[in-house]
């Protein structure tokens, strides 16, 4: 890691840009793009989910969230309802469609995770979970104080 050139980050952006084609390869033929699986994959398992709680969950905008769930329900893979506790809120709801490929996608993801997990011992494969996760908590925090920071300037 003494190079210039070597960072994490770097390598966690061409990780994700590999992902992405790999898992759109996987999924072409059902018309899932890379920008809409893991919407699936998360409504798969928390079905009826509110389309905003939605975003918050994957750390998306809400703009992005709306245009991923508006393709998948093109395609089929998922209805929106108005909540009926909030007239103004959505749920989503994953199809019948989106349920009979449930397994395609988890093996594209498993898939994925083998490969790039193909030598590794279990011990560096919980390892490297472990860490990934940690990074993700402090940009998680990190982007919560950024927000509070914003909310101090407008202020």
């Amino acid at each position: 890691m003494n190079c210039p050139h070597s960072s994490v980050g770097k390598y966690i952006s061409v990780l994700h840009r590999f992902g992405q084609s790999y898992i759109h390869k996987q999924l072409e033929e059902y018309h899932i793009g890379s920008g809409q699986y893991i919407f699936l994959i998360h409504l798969l398992f928390h079905d009826g989910i509110r389309q905003e709680d939605l975003a918050c969950r994957l750390g998306m905008d809400k703009g992005t969230t709306a245009r991923a769930v508006k393709k998948l329900e093109q395609e089929g893979y998922v209805r929106r309802q108005i909540d009926c506790s909030d007239q103004r809120a959505y749920q989503i709801f994953a199809t019948q469609k989106a349920k009979d490929i449930e397994k395609e996608i988890i093996y594209a993801l498993q898939s994925w995770t083998r490969i790039l997990t193909d030598s590794f011992t279990e011990e560096e494969k919980k390892q490297a979970l472990y860490l990934l996760g940690r990074m993700f908590e402090n940009a998680q925090n990190f982007r919560k104080s950024e927000g509070d920071h914003k909310e101090e300037h407008n202020a």
